[in-house]
């Protein structure tokens, strides 16, 4: 059985069409000085209307498996971690299965909102070393502008779209790849950050439509002293089982939802501020694809180097939270 996995290609897509702080000025009571001061957010990137989120997932999936120079038709599998799917079903990894032309690879999505890819490096990682699969597509996509309440300020000014993907494979060094991880979950903290209609629950009516119940809500507050405690726990956890400590660490990429969350959780993991990967100001919260957006730019900015160690740390709805230990 393999004793790891690498990942072996990394491409990522942003929908052209750029929004700023001035042009939600525009839309509702705010200023382009209080977002950036709250959340270090300039812009984000907005999807077309006639594109889904698996539009923006190919995107980067071609450039991943260009990068990786692996043909669609190797794949064993395909994951995709999305909190805006296409439609319930089929899963969006079996549309974006077709799309590629991968008639060999099984496919499903995960839901696990802004942890959703580090999730799908965890299973990456117990199918391809139980033997199950060799070359996995693993895909995060969001078009998370087509669930926000553009009304609402404390939500809009947050949120962005855009995919990253990576094809991972088998590796046999023990000191390459991915060397710890830790996920976990706040069922009952869930409230903080949820979709209230469109599943069974509450389908789809003229009332839940004129509640505006097919937008996020969330309670910021409350949410932000969960995701810094969450993110420190799941860093300090991995970096444990992994015998490291917080200098042996050459780049560290957290989810990028606040530049406040981010700095308070570098501050108490230990990491130096010039260690930290931020590109939420250009292109806000894209829930799952920030992190593989993020690791995509860095590779081509060179900030990262063989043999460096990359910590991933992330925090979504449900709640979620997972960090994984990577050596490149």
């Amino acid at each position: 059985m393999p004793k790891n996995i690498k990942i072996i290609g990394v491409g990522s897509y942003l929908p052209e069409k750029i929004l700023t702080n001035v042009d939600i000025e525009k839309i509702v009571d705010t200023t382009d000085e209080w977002i950036t001061e709250r959340t270090g957010i300039k812009e984000r990137r907005i999807a077309r209307k006639d594109q889904a989120t698996s539009d923006l997932g190919i995107e980067a999936a071609k450039k991943a498996l260009e990068d990786a120079s692996v043909d669609p038709k190797e794949l064993d599998l395909i994951l995709v971690a999305t909190i805006t799917p296409d439609m319930s079903f089929p899963s969006t990894a079996c549309i974006i299965q077709d799309k590629l032309g991968a008639e060999n690879a099984a496919a499903l999505d995960i839901s696990a909102a802004c942890s959703g890819f580090v999730y799908g490096l965890v299973v990456c990682h117990s199918l391809i070393c139980q033997g199950q699969y060799k070359k996995v597509l693993l895909v995060a996509a969001e078009t998370l502008s087509k669930i926000t309440n553009w009304e609402d300020r404390g939500t809009c000014v947050l949120l962005g779209d855009g995919a990253g993907a990576v094809v991972v494979t088998s590796c046999d060094c023990e000191n390459e790849g991915l060397l710890a991880s830790s996920l976990g979950a706040i069922g009952s903290a869930g409230k903080l950050l949820y979709l209230p209609a469109g599943g069974s629950r509450n389908p789809a009516t003229h009332e839940t439509i004129d509640e505006k119940m097919h937008y996020l809500r969330m309670q910021g507050n409350e949410l932000f002293k969960v995701a810094v405690k969450s993110l420190v726990d799941a860093a300090k956890d991995v970096m444990q089982k992994a015998k490291v400590t917080s200098e042996d660490i050459a780049l560290f990429i957290p989810h990028q939802a606040n530049v406040r969350i981010i700095n308070a959780t570098a501050k108490r993991v230990g990491i130096p501020k010039e260690k930290v990967f931020i590109n939420v100001n250009k292109y806000g919260n894209t829930s799952a694809a920030t992190i593989p957006i993020a690791l995509n730019e860095a590779l081509r900015a060179g900030r990262i180097k063989k043999g460096d160690l990359i910590l991933l740390d992330a925090f979504g709805g449900g709640l979620t939270w997972g960090a994984v230990l990577l050596r490149w």
